[in-house]
C-alpha cells in the first residue's frame, strides 16, 4: 500500500505527487525510451514516444508482478522542454491510458541528448509491490 505525502497547507501538485512512502518488494525500472520491445522506433513524436516509453516501463514492471499503480517515484529526462511543454493534454491522455491515475513523486529534466539518437524522452522508475 502506497500513502501519498502531502503536507498540510501546500497546494495540491498536478499529474504527480511531492512524496509517497510504500512498502514491500522495491522494482527498480532502468531509463526506458520511446522504442518498442525489438528496439525499433515507431514514431518520432513527442507524445507517442512518451506512451510507448510508459508501456515499456509497465511491460517491465508486470514481470515481477506489478501495477502502474505500484510505481512510487519516476525521474523524466527529455531532449526538448518546448516539446515536453507543447501538448500538456495530448501527454496527460497519453499518461492516463497507461499509467491509469497513479501519480508518483516525479522529476523531469531537460538533456542535451539522450544515447539513442531519435530517442526524445527516458524515463526511470521504481516500484514497490506490497508484501
Amino acid at each position: 500500500m502506497h500513502t501519498i505525502l502531502q503536507p498540510e497547507g501546500w497546494a495540491k501538485p498536478r499529474g504527480y505527487s511531492n512524496g509517497v512512502m510504500a512498502s514491500g518488494r522495491t522494482i527498480y525500472i532502468g531509463g526506458q525510451i520511446g522504442w518498442n520491445g525489438q528496439c525499433e522506433f515507431e514514431t518520432d513524436d513527442f507524445v507517442g514516444q512518451v506512451r510507448q516509453t510508459l508501456e515499456n516501463i509497465v511491460a517491465i514492471l508486470a514481470e515481477a508482478g506489478g501495477k502502474p499503480e505500484h510505481i512510487t517515484t519516476m525521474t523524466w529526462y527529455f531532449t526538448s522542454k518546448e516539446e515536453y511543454l507543447a501538448n500538456p493534454k495530448g501527454l496527460g491522455e497519453a499518461y492516463r491510458a497507461v499509467m491509469g491515475k497513479n501519480f508518483p513523486a516525479m522529476a523531469a529534466v531537460q538533456v542535451v541528448a539522450l544515447v539513442e539518437d531519435r530517442a526524445k524522452i527516458e524515463i526511470q522508475a521504481t516500484a514497490v509491490i506490497p508484501d
